[in-house]
């Protein structure tokens, strides 16, 4: 559980206006160094010090950071590059499907840098996706509500504790609402592909009067104070941060299985200056780069080289086959299609009717 409280607190893409761009002039003082340009769904204070680190590297480089909303991480690149005009040398997103369609419609050009043969199968899409980093998703609880017992391990005993206790957990079990929530809907439809029964989940939780919510904060905040004894796909590294200051909040990685979301980073095709992308895109995969992000941005890190806590390395010594990384491939966009995504919602609806 220790490499879990290290995870830290992540700032995904939220239904807020995000900041005005941020402007890091060149550490060697020169007002005409060339700038790199990059758009994050990351907020730019948790950024900082994967920014500081790369100008360390690279003295001679600017660095303008705009932090977005995925989907408008996604509509200026298209727009930008149908338009004919240059857009960011660097797009870093949690949304993974709109990151690998921007890849699979040519949006993003090939990087092939000293860590790409070596990166993971699973996290490296052509040479022009890759995933940064590695977010389970987790069971969060209550822990005073499981003085007497142990807490739901697996899918099976979510279902079982929620069919014993009946009304005394009636309406205090939370989880994403896949309509509103990217990463709610991508855990949802991977729990879809791994689990054959995963609809009688869904129907319990419906039947237990679950509560929807868009945002992890107010999930958490329901399981801290005892109004909620059960937060479902959770993303760890929000619980992890949350569970270090709330003492009564627990973590659980399904022991069936454990869905691990990540951000995936790229060169978009019309990049002003691609060089300078890549270049941010080999630290990112560097040693050194991963290392930052899981000390210093709190995220896990995907690198095979780079071990301890808070990394993909030690979370598959000690849980294996267990976890479930999402693989960067054209799968992740079966559910852009707005049928097959109309139908999924349909039927997740139809499950928590039954309440």
């Amino acid at each position: 559980m220790r490499f879990l409280i290290s995870l830290g607190f992540l700032i995904l893409s939220a239904a807020v206006a995000k900041a005005a761009p941020t402007f890091f002039p060149a550490l060697s003082g020169d007002g005409a160094a060339p700038v790199l340009t990059v758009y994050s769904s990351l907020d730019e204070p948790l950024a900082r010090p994967m920014i500081d680190g790369f100008q360390k590297a690279n003295p001679d480089v600017a660095v303008r950071y705009e932090d977005m909303l995925t989907g408008e991480i996604y509509d200026r690149i298209v727009k930008e590059t149908d338009a004919g005009e240059k857009t960011a040398d660097f797009a870093f997103s949690s949304a993974m499907d709109l990151q690998v369609k921007l890849s699979n419609d040519g949006y993003a050009q090939r990087s092939d840098l000293p860590m790409s043969g070596r990166w993971p199968v699973w996290a490296n899409w052509r040479n022009t996706a890759y995933a940064l980093t590695f977010e389970p998703a987790v069971f969060v609880y209550h822990k005073p509500s499981f003085r007497h017992e142990q807490p739901p391990a697996t899918r099976a005993e979510f279902v079982d504790y929620l069919k014993r206790k009946g009304n005394a957990v009636f309406g205090r079990i939370g989880t994403y609402d896949i309509e509103r929530s990217g990463v709610g809907f991508l855990f949802m439809s991977r729990d879809q592909e791994q689990f054959g029964d995963i609809w009688t989940v869904i129907r319990t939780m419906g039947s237990a009067g679950v509560k929807l919510y868009s945002t992890s904060q107010a999930i958490l905040e329901r399981i801290s104070d005892g109004r909620f004894v059960l937060g479902y796909n959770i993303l760890g590294s929000y619980a992890a941060d949350w569970a270090s200051r709330h003492p009564d909040v627990g973590i659980v990685l399904p022991k069936d299985y454990t869905v691990v979301m990540s951000r995936i980073g790229l060169v978009p095709q019309a990049a002003a200056a691609p060089e300078l992308g890549r270049r941010y895109l080999e630290f990112f995969m560097s040693k050194e780069g991963q290392t930052i992000m899981a000390r210093e941005l709190q995220i896990p890190a995907v690198s095979p080289e780079v071990a301890g806590e808070n990394t993909a390395n030690t979370m598959r010594e000690m849980l294996g086959g267990q976890l479930k990384p999402v693989p960067v491939s054209p799968g992740l966009m079966v559910y852009l299609d707005q049928v097959k995504r109309a139908r999924l919602i349909a039927r997740w609806n139809e499950m928590l009717r039954l309440q």
